[in-house]
């Protein structure tokens, strides 16, 4: 039997005749942007190249998204389903996706880089569980929540501060520091923002 084992992947080839199913997302919005099929060739050469491959069953040979187009997908992460017959891959598209011109082969609109708000998340959390000397997000938390709910209002303030203006630049950087901020309160509380999203939604019920 052909198996490919890496990390959490454990995909069985055989199943399908040597072809498996690859479903690629965009990693930042979390769009499905297409579908194809892999056997091991292709699925060797994404891992090799970084850039997603495909077998093509009407061409019969290996075919990496953008070949023509220059319209490449950017490998950022690979699994595999529970039972070993199909592939989630997780990729940056460098421009449209469909033949047909649109973002998606769905015909979906790919334009949101709000996911990489859980990508940070993530990343906050990290700096909080495993702190070091050189990350300013752990200072933060070193210094306590009292500090940091302090740096928030100091960001409410200065992007009210900006709002006045007409410089878009300091706007979105101020507005940026919030964001960023506002995460770190919501870790240093232990609060998942899914919680704040839950209260949005009971809101928006009435």
């Amino acid at each position: 039997m052909s198996i490919l084992e890496e990390e959490n992947m454990n995909i069985d080839f055989n199943k399908m005749n040597g072809l498996v199913p690859a479903i690629v997302q965009d990693a930042l919005s979390g769009k499905v942007l297409m579908q194809g099929y892999m056997n091991e060739a292709a699925l060797a050469k994404t891992k090799e190249t970084g850039k997603v491959t495909f077998y093509s069953r009407s061409k019969e040979r290996l075919w990496t998204k953008g070949e023509t187009s220059g319209n490449f997908m950017e490998l950022v992460s690979m699994a595999g389903d529970c039972d070993g017959d199909s592939i989630l891959i997780q990729a940056n598209p460098l421009g449209p996706v469909c033949h047909t011109g649109s973002d998606t082969c769905f015909n979906e609109i790919n334009s949101s880089k709000t996911g990489f708000i859980d990508q940070l998340r993530a990343i906050i959390k990290d700096r909080k569980n495993n702190p070091s000397d050189q990350s300013y997000t752990a200072s933060l938390f070193a210094k306590g929540i009292n500090k940091i709910a302090q740096k928030v209002g100091e960001e409410a303030v200065e992007i009210v501060i900006e709002a006045k203006d007409d410089n878009k630049d300091l706007f979105l950087g101020e507005a940026a520091d919030l964001l960023f901020h506002y995460l770190v309160l919501l870790e240093a509380k232990e609060i998942e923002l899914d919680e704040v999203m839950e209260v949005l939604i009971e809101r928006h019920k009435k």
